[in-house]
């Protein structure tokens, strides 16, 4: 049987089927076929290589540490993967759910606590970061029955709609607070060296890392006013 290689780049693809019963082969049709059979000849060695391989067969333990933290006044003692964010921590292993998981990267502010007297985002900070550390959230603000001005005041103003990101909002709002006490600028501060006031432009700026997506701010703000002792 006679066969003939055809240049797809110089032959007409009407004349390639030979109707005298010939082969056709086409320059293409060679370089893929062979293509295919040499990647079907490395496919077993690949998997044998992969299978002996010392790291297929090899787990990395995990590392893990002991970590002692003090929340809401009790102190506990865990032992975690040493990448558990404080967050994971508070939820998972203690059972404490008022810190939220929101975007779980530090934009949305639901996770909110508040680390020996500052707020933190607790998914950015590992629960080892923070060994015999204060940690308080929201369950350590007020209980029912005896609530946290701040948390009277989002009930008076009806600073919530979902409650989803509240927590966090009253968490932060109690911080806020205390930074301006402390003296502390912020961006909406116009002398950095003069003592900061207690104003909304003060409280929108220093509460814009924590967001509401049921849109209550203009109530969030009155109800931080009103334990500020401003006018929103």
């Amino acid at each position: 049987m006679n066969q003939r290689i055809l240049d797809p780049m110089t032959t007409n693809h009407a004349n390639d089927a030979d109707r005298s019963g010939d082969v056709t082969i086409s320059r293409r049709h060679l370089l893929t076929v062979g293509a295919a059979s040499a990647t079907a000849a490395t496919l077993p060695q690949a998997a044998t290589a992969q299978a002996t391989s010392p790291s297929a067969s090899t787990t990395r333990p995990v590392p893990m540490a002991k970590v002692s933290l003090q929340v809401n006044g009790a102190v506990h003692t865990l032992e975690l993967d040493t990448r558990t964010t404080l967050l994971d921590a508070l939820r998972e292993h203690l059972q404490i759910t008022g810190p939220k998981k929101g975007c779980d990267h530090g934009q949305c502010g639901a996770c909110t606590v508040i680390v020996n007297g500052r707020r933190i985002n607790s998914c950015l900070s590992l629960a080892v970061m923070n060994e015999g550390h204060n940690v308080t959230t929201i369950e350590g603000l007020g209980k029912p029955g005896a609530l946290h001005p701040m948390q009277a005041a989002f009930v008076k103003h009806d600073g919530y709609q979902c409650g989803y990101c509240t927590p966090g909002q009253i968490c932060s709002a109690v911080a806020m607070l205390g930074e301006i006490q402390a003296g502390i600028p912020s961006h909406a501060s116009a002398d950095l060296t003069a003592a900061p006031q207690a104003t909304v432009v003060e409280f929108r700026e220093r509460m814009s890392g924590n967001i509401c997506r049921c849109g209550a701010y203009s109530n969030i703000m009155e109800a931080v006013a009103e334990i500020a002792g401003s006018k929103a």
